[in-house]
């Protein structure tokens, strides 16, 4: 099952956030689709958040704007410090499922010891970001580290 499958049909979304960008910028077939995957520790903030997604944003030469969704593993879906950073990006956030987060682990490039253990993946930045990015998705580089707050950009390339 596709981890995107519960965010488009609504999932744990408020009714405020039917699409995830200005309707003047919908994604066209083919376009590319760049997620910020995001692993954190509990109450990290919003704008530890946010400084993650741009030191990593700035390590993988992308830039703010191309964002299409932030990407977290569901049992971060109520961290007020994630809902706060995907509404000032103006993004929703993909919450994504223990076993679509494993089915994207061995795509990852970095590796844990503490949330392997914890979690069962190398890196919930990296897993998180492939799964809402997809099956054909690419890490951009390896997960940025920012304080209590690791980002790793994934993303899929046009389509011709």
């Amino acid at each position: 099952a596709d981890p995107r499958d519960s965010f488009a049909r609504g999932g744990r979304r408020g009714k405020d956030w039917l699409a995830l960008r200005n309707a003047s910028h919908a994604m066209d077939l083919g376009e590319d689709m760049i997620v910020a995957g995001i692993g954190c520790r509990k109450g990290a903030t919003a704008k530890e958040i946010d400084a993650a997604i741009e030191a990593a944003l700035a390590d993988t030469g992308q830039s703010r704007d191309a964002l299409t969704a932030l990407a977290t593993s569901d049992g971060k879906g109520g961290e007020p410090g994630l809902i706060d950073s995907a509404a000032a990006y103006g993004l929703g956030h993909v919450l994504i499922k223990p076993a679509a987060l494993e089915a994207a682990g061995p795509r990852t490039q970095s590796f844990s010891p503490r949330v392997k253990e914890m979690i069962g993946v190398p890196s919930v930045a990296e897993a998180a970001a492939l799964a809402a990015a997809g099956p054909d998705s690419t890490l951009f580089g390896p997960r940025t580290i920012v304080g209590p707050v690791t980002c790793a950009i994934a993303g899929t390339a046009p389509k011709s």
